[in-house]
């Protein structure tokens, strides 16, 4: 049975009867379509069923040609999207504030170019004198902003009391420190202090002690910076306890008629101490380092006695310490030979810093005509080490005195 047709006019229907791509349509008939969504009595969805195609789909393009794309589309010219033109031009405003202040800076700093033989302040309180924001003048020449302001604020009649002190009473110190400059004509500032306040009792700064030695140009002359070595030494030589580590090295004492004495010691890597020490006018052999390593167990623990506990010798590699003479009298006194890596002084700096202490404190200073007269002044110089020289790492006390204060501690 036939179905009877609806009446009225004709219908058109699309009939899709394949795979079809997806509807292009052109930024003109884009904008047609938009347009007459905006003319009186038309409405978007009217629009999008006759032209075929969804509301929201048109809804879309109407945002966009409010936003100006549509437009930009349909001139050739490149279409940026809302958000990135708000960020370009917030960028803008940015960039604009910060050449505003490089601008000032630049101002600031062609201002201080007439001040440049100026202190780096002065030229910053003529900038603020000038009416420039301090803020800016600060952190611009890198000046301390409160340090800016209590020099600014400062009345017309201040002074600074810290260069205005009278020191009359000078006299005794001066006196001191000739004294002792006189005995000891090597040492610095640093131990001629140590001197005046350890062992003479003086209730003295250091700094008065510099200000002194400097207006009265006793102070020491200043070598020039010694190249630092590209070796690294992580080790530590030093110990806090005595009898834990002995160092030992040699030198020698050029005399004025050409002989040479050569010297061996022992010195305790904590309180510093020389324990022993031998000379002779030949080389240094195992059985003088025999001799070295019998006379600082005997000055420690008492004649005929051993090391209660293991010590470490440290010695460089010299044919006298690492003989198997040597190494094996060292074990039967109960001390543990331990020589420094091959051309590493700084593993035994200990004792190269002592020996670089004698030769300028004591050989340079003494008599030298032969080797007898030398050796005779040897044991004043050990002796005055031990009791008399101040040591900086033990607070600046001598190594005997420090070495009574850590058995009371104890």
């Amino acid at each position: 049975m036939d179905m009877p047709m609806p009446s009225g006019r004709n219908q058109e229907v699309e009939v899709i009867t394949g795979v079809q791509r997806r509807r292009r349509w052109t930024p003109e008939q884009k904008l047609e379509w938009v347009r007459r969504t905006m003319e009186p009595g038309m409405s978007v969805s009217l629009v999008a069923r006759e032209a075929g195609i969804t509301a929201s789909q048109l809804f879309q393009w109407r945002k966009a040609y409010t936003e100006g794309s549509l437009v930009a589309v349909g001139a050739n010219e490149p279409v940026v999207p809302a958000s990135e033109l708000q960020e370009a031009m917030r960028r803008i405003k940015q960039l604009e504030a910060a050449l505003g202040r490089k601008t000032l800076e630049n101002e600031i700093l062609k201002e201080a170019v007439d001040f440049a033989k100026s202190k780096k302040l002065d030229c910053a309180l003529a900038a603020v004198a000038q009416g420039r924001p301090m803020r800016t003048v600060c952190s611009t020449l890198g000046v301390a902003r409160s340090h800016l302001v209590a020099i600014h604020s400062r009345p017309a009649d201040w002074t600074d009391r810290r260069t205005a002190r009278n020191h009359r009473d000078d006299g005794p110190v001066l006196e001191d420190i000739r004294q002792v400059v006189h005995e000891q004509a090597t040492y610095g500032y640093r131990r001629v202090w140590a001197v005046l306040r350890y062992q003479w009792g003086c209730r003295i700064n250091h700094k008065t002690v510099y200000r002194v030695m400097r207006d009265h140009g006793l102070l020491l002359y200043r070598h020039g910076q010694r190249p630092v070595s590209t070796r690294k030494h992580d080790g530590k030589v030093a110990v806090d306890v005595s009898n834990q580590r002995w160092c030992s090295d040699g030198f020698e004492v050029a005399c004025d008629n050409g002989e040479r004495v050569r010297i061996a010691f022992a010195l305790d890597c904590c309180d510093r101490e020389v324990m022993s020490w031998v000379a002779t006018t030949r080389g240094i052999d195992a059985g003088l380092v025999g001799d070295l390593m019998m006379q600082a167990v005997e000055s420690r623990f008492g004649a005929n006695q051993t090391a209660p506990a293991e010590i470490e010798w440290l010695s460089d590699n010299g044919s006298c310490y690492t003989a198997a003479e040597t190494r094996s009298f060292a074990r039967s006194l109960g001390l543990k030979p331990v020589t420094t890596p091959v051309h590493s002084p700084q593993s035994n700096g200990m004792a190269e810093s002592f020996v670089k202490t004698i030769k300028r404190d004591y050989a340079r200073l003494a008599l030298r005509p032969d080797a007898r007269t030398v050796i005779r002044q040897l044991h004043s110089w050990f002796e005055h080490y031990n009791t008399q020289h101040p040591h900086s790492a033990l607070k600046y006390l001598p190594p005997r005195t420090f070495r009574e204060k850590q058995a009371l501690n104890n």
